[in-house]
């Protein structure tokens, strides 16, 4: 159990929560929220012991073992991949190195042999026997071979090393996992199973992630950092953001009744004040008046953009048609003889190898030139493209939001029509001023979005288009597709945005495509079923 006690940290004058009053016990799993700069990997690092508060403490068992992901992937890049997954039990590797070191001394005295006795009690009743075999175990979960055991980590490839770090954090059975978006780079086959361990886990997880399925499939209660406060709630992301909408609205039909009962005082007050027979009724009311308060909403961190897509004409019938397509980057050929019709009302998602799907929308908007294959748009599409790799879209542009955004109207380029589109993604008064070049990752993100709904197309092609944004900007980007009347191409790690977003799911594999029209997670059942037959 870890008891977090009167806790409050604040940052140059600012405070970020106060009076923290937390408990958190074995066998649950905490999902952490709050927009972004609110404070939830600071909480986290506060749990760990890695940031001292500004006052309150956080307690736990000194018997109890705390395990982190750690993010910081080139930290282990001189020790071997089963070094770095069994130093995540921190004490076991230390007993494991001080025997090792004791048994190669040349001079291996009397009292040496008791020390490793000693030494060899510990590692057994570690598991220290066991040790290479679980590592293996969680690396073969997420997706990685047992081969990997004795390569040193510097040789890993970035998505490699990610899972080596979380395999690490879930290593030796700890009683606490604090993680700090653990799906980042997974596959769905590893994220399926990291849920899977985390459901028959029994210690204590918390956990902050962006991605609303694995909140939902993994977590007991959620943790909801806003107001400078965090407090915990009973149930999954769903249950608290349905919970929290309610009452929402019932707070503002609270205050829209007490402000119409204020408005009738008023006017009574005001009609019989000067009438000697009301005004005995007028005092009454006056009284009851200044009790009558209305309750202000609380000031929440959170900020819902208004994703909305509208298109400037309807498209025919004749959508996109693609035809052996086929393309090397970098010497692997990454499509192969592709094709595909894209028909009116299909809201594509694209799966597979992800550097399979960049490159085909690069194709489809003339970015790079196919190999083999051809393709054609239909006549009365227009399309919008939102690349996962935005840079060169602010790479050397000294300009401010509102100019940026100008640059890319063909029609109105007023301040308060190009204002229209940056409100809508959170860009009010003067920070439509500030200079792009200084802009966050899921700012950025946001002036794109607002340049796509700017354009009025029928077809949008959206590659990763949730990367850096909090949950509430993904919610907001969820609805607008799920509303939008016209055609969505797209690639997504975003388990839940895929399911509601696609009606059409389209693999890309080494020896072309399989095509579904069908949810996500009726193509995800039916390639299990496959799978398991093989």
């Amino acid at each position: 159990m870890i008891t977090v006690t009167d806790l409050s940290i604040g940052f140059d004058g600012q405070t970020l929560f106060s009076n923290v009053n937390l408990k958190f016990t074995a066998g649950n799993c905490y999902g952490i929220i709050g927009a972004n700069g609110a404070g939830k990997s600071t909480f986290l690092r506060i749990l760990s012991g890695e940031l001292e508060p500004t006052k309150g403490e956080v307690v736990r068992d000194p018997k109890t073992r705390m395990s982190v992901l750690r993010q910081d992937h080139f930290a282990f890049d001189q020790y071997s991949v089963l070094d770095t997954i069994i130093m995540g039990n921190p004490r076991l590797y230390q007993v494991m190195k001080e025997k090792d070191a004791l048994y190669a001394k040349p001079d291996f005295s009397d009292e040496d042999g008791i020390r490793v006795s000693e030494l060899e009690g510990e590692f057994a009743e570690m598991g220290g026997w066991d040790a290479e075999t679980d590592a293996a175990k969680l690396l073969g979960g997420l997706g990685l071979g047992s081969e990997l055991l004795e390569s040193q980590m510097s040789a890993l490839t970035g998505a490699e090393k990610v899972k080596v770090m979380l395999a690490a954090a879930l290593f030796g059975q700890p009683d606490i996992i604090l993680l700090d978006e653990p799906t980042n780079g997974l596959d769905i086959r590893s994220i399926n199973w990291l849920e899977d361990f985390l459901l028959d886990y029994p210690g204590t997880v918390l956990v902050v992630s962006h991605d609303r399925h694995f909140l939902n499939n993994v977590c007991t209660h959620t943790v909801d950092v806003d107001y400078n406060k965090i407090k915990i709630y009973v149930g999954n992301y769903d249950f608290w953001y349905e919970s929290s909408q309610l009452m929402q609205r019932l707070i503002k039909d609270q205050n829209r009744k007490r402000e119409e009962k204020i408005k009738d005082l008023q006017a009574f007050i005001q009609r019989f004040s000067a009438n000697k027979s009301k005004s005995k009724q007028a005092t009454s009311r006056r009284k009851l008046l200044d009790k009558l308060t209305v309750e202000e909403m609380p000031a929440s961190s959170r900020r819902y953009p208004f994703v909305s897509f509208q298109m400037d004409r309807e498209p025919g019938k004749e959508i996109l048609w693609v035809e052996n397509l086929s393309k090397t980057v970098d010497g692997v050929q990454v499509l192969h003889n592709l094709s595909f019709r894209v028909n009116k009302g299909d809201k594509i998602a694209f799966v597979g190898d992800e550097i399979a799907a960049t490159t085909l929308f690069k194709i489809l908007m003339e970015e790079l030139e196919p190999d083999e294959g051809a393709f054609k748009w239909g006549v009365s599409t227009s399309q919008s493209y939102f690349p996962q790799d935005n840079s060169s879209y602010f790479n050397g542009c000294d300009t401010s939001i509102i100019q940026w955004l100008e640059q890319y109207s063909d029609h109105d380029t007023t301040e308060s029509y190009l204002r229209g589109f940056l409100g809508k993604m959170l860009f009010s008064g003067d920070e439509v001023y500030k200079p792009v070049k200084v802009l966050s990752g899921g700012e950025k993100v946001r002036c794109m979005l607002s340049r796509m709904m700017m354009f009025g197309s029928n077809v949008l092609v959206m590659d990763q288009p949730t990367n850096h944004l909090d949950l509430e900007s993904i919610t907001a980007v969820n609805d607008g597709l799920i509303a939008f009347k016209g055609i969505v191409l797209f690639a997504s790690h975003d388990h839940q945005f895929v399911q509601t977003v696609a009606n059409r799911i389209i693999e890309l594999t080494p020896d072309g495509c399989i095509d579904r029209m069908c949810t996500y997670d009726d193509y995800l059942e039916m390639r299990e079923t496959i799978l398991n037959r093989g």
